[in-house]
């Protein structure tokens, strides 16, 4: 639990963090000096739990013995303090998805990038500040597929005496979509990477946990959001599933959509949202100023366009609103449905993705690069990996399924990147030759090479601090048109363009958005299309790039960029801390 500072002895604990902690963490003492926010604690027990879901009980891995995973709650300047003590048989780590961790790169979490996971009986601090940010994210584990089970929201409000840019809802309300597999999804994934064929899907999604009324024996687990006529209440959406896009609707209402991945966008209505892996998203639900004698289901199910299996069910919870006890006439409520797209409604998708667009305003200004340092060109592809001798495969024609950006297969190293790195020790663990094109150009998006096999290697791309990047992301036919959701850590980036076919260098630059493109940390490059980004490295540090979708991230969707540090102390990589896990 968060323990909160008691107004009257606010100056006096500030004042004794800051003296206190000024020769151990200098950098900490001067945000906590620059930003005035509070420090929150909170504490992560990483334990088995035995937990039933569909008639299946079974042992897994949570924060604290929730599922999902507790709340982190914080204001933008606070600085969050959070102790993890594994308790569970696995490795772990934790990464706070969608912080900028500035100049605390050693709190971000992914496991062999940026630290080494945390091993059984050994614990680690994460110890970073809220800067420029305020909305919802989430944290989860960043360690093979834990993350199925180990994660939880993590909400960001504005500072004190700040105000929502839009009238204040009469409540907030958290809803995390999940995915629940009955077996082990360590085994699941351990053997699919053993066979190379695709990984066992999921047996069910979830509204914060709960399968619901559309799943077998599942009728009491089911998420009901109980609501008053005539007020607005926002909720706060987060994929949390492992591997799916997922569409989103209420019977019968219209949400407004008021903020992406914690940034503020230009209010827009709609009946459907389709919401990926690691993304956000908050919208106003105002209710009937009448309470109608329904109840409403609120439905997710996949959107997917790829060739492999996937878990196609539906999910649902229940919106009801609440009545007088006395009043009989509620008792027998018709329940609606919400209709949804069809499973591979990409132009719904496009439609959708493209009407996000950033406030734009001197509150909340859109600072996108409007020049360019450097340009690059990633494709994001599947592929594949010879079959070992003396084994069988059941990938594609007897090979091994894998996934690659710029057809490199990023191999996770076996020490921590960033430790490489800092400590100039990246012999034998990286190398800094990430190819900034594809070394083989073809038609991307067209009839795919018969040579599908994909390079290997642990590369990172260097970039000098506070270079402007553009970069366009290139999906390609390789085993089949998919989107994919791409995350960057340490960053948010401007969506300056997306489109269908090959990207074209020489046309399709100048439709872009340089005015008000939407700001997010997770952006979905578009199946059979590209879609171009713009930031500024102004973050020194390694940071993973990958798709956000686990089963790519796991056949090596992944690369490493590294930022250099600038001149100012303010610009520079501090050290890292002492409990920093060993590998």
């Amino acid at each position: 639990m968060a323990t909160s500072i008691p107004l009257s002895q606010t100056i006096l604990v500030a004042f004794l963090i800051v003296t206190s902690c000024i020769w151990v963490f200098p950098q900490v003492a001067v945000a906590t000096s620059k930003h005035a926010g509070v420090t929150r604690h909170y504490k992560f027990n990483i334990r088995l739990k035995n937990v039933t879901r569909l008639c299946h009980t079974k042992s897994m891995v949570t924060v604290n013995g929730k599922f999902p995973g507790p709340r982190v709650v914080a204001r933008e300047g606070d600085r969050i303090i959070v102790k993890v003590v594994n308790h569970a048989p696995n490795n772990i780590s934790i990464h706070w998805h969608g912080i900028r961790q500035l100049q605390s790169g050693w709190a971000d979490g992914p496991a062999y990038i940026t630290q080494c996971p945390i091993q059984t009986g050994q614990s680690y601090v994460y110890n970073f500040t809220v800067v420029g940010q305020r909305g919802t994210l989430l944290w989860h584990a960043h360690f093979q597929w834990l993350r199925a089970t180990v994660y939880g929201p993590l909400i960001i409000l504005p500072r004190h005496n700040a105000s929502y840019p839009f009238a204040k809802p009469y409540k907030e309300v958290t809803i995390m979509l999940g995915e629940w597999f009955n077996a082990d999804p360590e085994a699941i994934i351990n053997q699919s990477l053993q066979t190379g064929t695709g990984p066992n899907v999921s047996e069910a999604y979830t509204f914060n946990g709960l399968p619901g009324p559309t799943y077998n024996c599942s009728a009491k687990d089911t998420y009901k959001l109980k609501v008053k006529p005539g007020k607005t209440y926002m909720l706060r959406l987060i994929n949390s599933a492992l591997n799916d896009e997922l569409f989103f609707s209420i019977a019968n209402h219209t949400l407004t959509v008021v903020e992406a991945d914690a940034i503020y966008v230009k209010p827009f209505e709609t009946n459907i949202l389709v919401i990926a892996p690691g993304q956000t998203t908050n919208v106003l639900l105002k209710t009937n100023p009448n309470p109608p004698n329904a109840s409403f289901f609120m439905l997710a199910r996949p959107y997917f366009t790829g060739m492999g299996t996937f878990d196609n069910s539906t999910v649902a919870a229940i919106l009801e609103y609440e009545t007088p006890s006395q009043d009989n006439s509620f008792r027998n409520r018709t329940l609606f449905k919400p209709s949804l797209p069809a499973i591979n409604a990409t132009n719904f998708v496009a439609n959708f993705s493209s009407r996000f667009r950033s406030l734009a305003n001197a509150q909340f200004p859109a600072n996108v690069p409007q020049t360019v340092d450097k340009r690059f060109f990633f494709t994001v592809s599947l592929g594949a990996n010879p079959c070992p001798k003396n084994q069988t495969c059941q990938g594609p024609n007897g090979t091994k399924f894998a996934a690659a950006v710029n057809n490199v297969s990023f191999a996770l190293p076996s020490t921590a990147l960033l430790q490489s790195y800092f400590f100039a020790k990246s012999k034998g663990v990286y190398t800094a030759d990430f190819p900034q094109f594809p070394l083989h150009p073809f038609n991307y998006t067209g009839t795919p090479p018969n040579n599908t096999f994909v390079s290997n290697g642990t590369k990172a791309l260097v970039i000098p601090f506070n270079t402007s990047v553009e970069l366009v992301l290139q999906d390609t036919s390789i085993l089949g048109a998919e989107s994919h959701p791409l995350h960057l850590h340490g960053y948010n980036v401007y969506v300056v363009g997306q489109g269908f076919g090959n990207f074209d260098p020489k046309n399709d630059p100048a439709k872009f958005n340089l005015i008000d493109p939407v700001e997010r940390n997770t952006v979905g490059v578009p199946s059979g299309g590209w879609v171009a980004i713009r930031f500024l490295a102004d973050n020194p540090g390694v940071w993973f790039m990958h798709c956000h979708f686990d089963v790519h991230l796991s056949w090596g969707l992944r690369m490493a960029w590294i930022v250099l540090d600038g001149e100012l102390p303010n610009q520079k990589l501090p050290p890292p801390p002492s409990d920093l896990p060993k590998c």
